[in-house]
């Protein structure tokens, strides 16, 4: 029989908080430990009785004496009935310590109807949120807390193998690094919308989306201080290059003093290749460090107005002043780089954009130049950086976002010491991240509730 021990671990979890018992099983456990907690605290129908007139005071020698061991079989069926009654995660949102004790009971007993009926009845008062994967641990960690006082609102953290087999249950999905193609939509028949922790939904397929009913959605980086703090990124990123971060700390490691010769970024001029909510916060920093910045955008309407809440630069009627010295389009990319000190990538990744950042365009960059990629990994063509990193025309990389994630740490990029890279955190920052997990949270709420989806940008 098929046995899941991350299951076991679950189920092993709810027990221990209804309990109220001291925590048995620590985090990392291994299988072996699972089982064993399973089998300590599963109790045979003879002893049922005495297990429901327990309280969380039960950790009497009479109450362990109402436990029984389990066969492993016994144990991966209760687990495997749970999983088909969609029981791993949500049984602590009807369940009770004496509750819980029931279904064990009826299973013992063989009375699956009413473990069945339950299941039915507490399905229809939950609204499930599924995070897609580990990574990003803020973004589930900041919710679940911003929700910790709705009962009505599920959040679940799910392996991104696993999606596939759970997706069906779900009514909010919120897709991190994980790609949702067709088939993994097609699986999804209570979802409702389909989300992004921030802005990029390269790894969803809109158009299957589309096709089932499911509406797909970003959250607007300008308002959330998720623009502004990947503009922030950026300009570490650019000082680490110009000041030779790596050589730094290298010199300290020799205790030598007055090296590296580093560079300012006075005087520079910066090319912001996509002038979006991240070039427009970029821009804005720039300015006090005496820059030349000059941007492209395919079209510049979108950022005529704009809002500038708390912005100390100079604004007359709503409209931009001062920040940019030069724009052009698409077709002006190769032109601008030549002119720049500093490229910065802050383009969306679709096809269009998809390896932008090639022989060809690294070939028009100034030699000895500085390439900056705040935005997303695909951007840029690995062989032609690694080709230009070694034949010295690139005068540095710093990156936050990388071409496979999580970045491989022997990476032969990473030989260069003009090279900078951080762990995909441009936008990872208390404020944004809490800002965020208000608007999965308030759109939650929404969803639960029947009422209209706010605080989103809707793709479809």
């Amino acid at each position: 029989m098929a046995f899941k021990p991350k299951s076991i671990w679950r189920l092993a979890k709810i027990v221990n908080f209804h309990l109220g018992l001291p925590s048995l099983v620590p985090n990392g456990c291994g299988f072996a430990s699972d089982l064993r907690f399973f089998r300590k605290w599963e109790c045979c129908s003879a002893g049922g009785a005495g297990v429901l007139a327990q309280t969380r005071d039960s950790q009497s020698t009479g109450f362990q004496e109402n436990l029984n061991l389990l066969s492993t079989e016994k144990a991966s069926g209760f687990i495997q009935y749970l999983q088909s009654l969609q029981f791993t995660r949500d049984m602590h949102d009807i369940c009770s310590e004496k509750r819980l004790t029931w279904f064990i009971i009826q299973f013992h007993q063989g009375d699956i109807s009413k473990m069945e009926g339950m299941a039915r009845s507490s399905d229809k008062n939950i609204t499930r949120v599924l995070f897609c994967g580990p990574h990003f641990p803020a973004s589930h960690n900041y919710t679940k807390e911003y929700l910790q006082n709705y009962p009505s609102i599920q959040v679940d953290v799910v392996p991104i193998s696993d999606v596939p087999d759970v997706i069906a249950n779900y009514h909010l999905c919120v897709v991190k690094t994980m790609r949702l193609d067709s088939n993994c939509i097609s699986r999804a028949n209570q979802m409702k919308l389909i989300m992004q922790f921030g802005v990029g939904l390269e790894g969803v397929d809109i158009n299957a989306a589309t096709r089932c009913g499911i509406k797909v959605a970003r959250i607007p980086g300008d308002v959330t201080g998720n623009a502004a703090s990947c503009a922030e990124l950026t300009i570490y990123l650019m000082l680490g290059l110009l000041r030779k971060q790596n050589e730094m700390r290298m010199a300290i490691e020799q205790k030598k003093l007055g090296v590296p010769t580093g560079e300012t970024l006075l005087g520079k001029t910066v090319f912001i290749l996509g002038f979006g909510n991240i070039g427009v916060e970029l821009a804005k920093r720039l300015r006090p460090f005496g820059v030349k910045i000059i941007a492209t955008k395919r079209s510049w309407a979108s950022h005529s107005q704009v809002s500038c809440q708390s912005s100390a630069l100079a604004v007359k009627n709503g409209i931009i002043d001062d920040l940019v010295d030069e724009k052009g389009c698409h077709e002006d990319i190769f032109e601008f780089a030549s002119k720049a000190d500093v490229v910065v990538c802050c383009l969306s990744l679709n096809k269009q954009t998809a390896g932008i950042v090639n022989k060809s365009f690294l070939s028009s960059m100034k030699k000895g130049s500085l390439l900056v990629n705040i935005a997303r990994g695909g951007l840029l063509d690995y062989e032609a950086i690694a080709h230009y990193l070694e034949c010295g025309h690139l005068g540095g990389l710093g990156i936050d976002v990388a071409w496979t994630e999580p970045f491989d740490p022997n990476d032969p990029i990473l030989k260069f010491k003009n090279v900078l890279i951080t762990p995909h955190v441009g936008g990872v920052t208390e404020h944004s991240y809490r800002s965020m997990a208000k608007v999965v949270g308030d759109v939650a709420l929404q969803l639960h509730a029947g009422t209209p989806l706010t605080g989103l940008e809707f793709v479809n």
